[in-house]
């Protein structure tokens, strides 16, 4: 007799990232991923922190000493972590979401100390990036359960925002933050065990509050293109390495 199994990405899934630019994803994340992703997440700190050393500073950019911490492309010194950002797992949601082609676009751990992790404003992921592609793919990996307490992502659907395209940022130079929403939306926040995915789209306008409790909050970014995104330059923005190729997985 045959079972219906039903798909990772439900076709209920898809139409709201049509609609609404997002979808949460909970407990997908196998027990072996979920301990790779983890074991990684100390060392992503400790290189931001030995560059803040030879830097003689508390503060790169939009990381802060103590308080939050965005290292990207961990990945090309500890290549294990492949396995997990060209795996099965991934394969499916890129396919739900960018269709059959689609290429690794950048890679980030994003994690928030305890008891004084900062706040992060409002923003699209695309603000970072510039105003020319089509919206990529974000995968918002918890590693840890997340809750308001602990500062998880508040997202603004697109019904919500009204605002369905790349908007111009301005920093703040409090934090170093680019900030591209201004209005009195609070956003649906994202509370959700570790192991759980929230995607959506480069354009979906996202915040999150402070870590408030006494245990850090990890999360693994991993985000990919449909498209092989281009800089003012005409060369490649970020990693563009090929992941899916008329929907077969051709990554490493």
């Amino acid at each position: 007799m045959n079972t219906l199994v039903e798909p990772l990405v439900t076709e209920a899934m898809k139409q709201q990232f049509k609609d609404e630019g997002y979808f949460v994803l909970e407990r997908v994340v196998p027990e072996h991923y979920l301990e790779l992703l983890r074991s990684e997440a100390q060392y992503s700190i400790d290189r931001i922190n030995t560059w803040m050393d030879e830097n003689k500073t508390d503060v790169m950019g939009i990381c802060h000493r103590n308080k939050r911490y965005f290292s990207a492309n961990v990945f090309k010194e500890r290549p294990g972590l492949r396995e997990f950002l060209f795996s099965d797992l991934m394969a499916k949601v890129c396919r739900a979401t960018l269709g059959p082609d689609a290429w690794l676009f950048w890679e980030q751990y994003v994690i928030k100390c305890a008891d004084k992790g900062m706040k992060f404003s409002w923003h699209q992921d695309s603000g970072y990036v510039g105003p020319n592609h089509k919206p990529y793919l974000t995968c918002w990996i918890t590693l840890d359960d997340v809750t308001e307490e602990n500062g998880t992502v508040y997202l603004l659907p697109f019904s919500t925002s009204g605002i369905r395209t790349w908007v111009q940022h301005v920093p703040d130079p409090a934090s170093n933050d680019l900030v591209g929403y201004f209005g009195k939306e609070r956003g649906i926040p994202i509370i959700a065990p570790a192991g759980s995915i929230a995607c959506f789209t480069s354009y979906n306008f996202h915040s999150s509050g402070a870590n408030l409790t006494n245990k850090m909050r990890r999360v693994y970014l991993a985000q990919y293109s449909g498209e092989i995104i281009k800089n003012d330059k005409g060369e490649n923005w970020g990693n563009a390495e090929a992941f899916l190729r008329d929907g077969a997985n051709v990554g490493e």
